[in-house]
């Protein structure tokens, strides 16, 4: 299970790379606007390497937020690209809201798999 959420995690990263560095008119748009459209995708990167990285999880968000820097800074030489801070706070932000909703996710299925076993043995003798 472990490989399928981290290759799900790459696959996702390097799809929002390649909306961040590809051809404009190669991106995807929707009626979220520019900033409901990076706060998704970083959202959705997020959550998934939060998933994917459990045991490292603040070590992999703190990459994450330099990462995401550089793809906002190599911008700069991408053709009809636009590296912006307002773009770089949106993503690296919404990213690490991933990350937090990863460990809420966590949290809740301990806190469900702890109920459910003490549920099963049922009443202490």
């Amino acid at each position: 299970m472990s490989i399928l959420v981290r290759s799900s995690a790459w696959l996702l990263a390097a799809a929002v790379a390649f909306a961040t560095l590809g051809p404009p008119g190669l991106r995807p748009h929707s009626d979220l606007g520019q900033d409901g459209e990076h706060a998704l995708a970083f959202i959705l990167v997020g959550f998934a390497f939060g998933l994917a990285y459990r045991s490292r999880r603040t070590s992999v968000a703190a990459i994450s937020v330099v990462l995401i820097g550089l793809l906002e800074l190599m911008q700069f030489w991408a053709p009809g690209r636009h590296a912006r801070l307002e773009d770089f706070l949106v993503d690296a932000g919404t990213a690490c809201v991933g990350f937090t909703l990863a460990a809420i996710a966590d949290w809740v299925r301990t806190r469900f798999r702890a109920n459910s076993a003490l549920t099963s043995q049922g009443p202490a003798e």
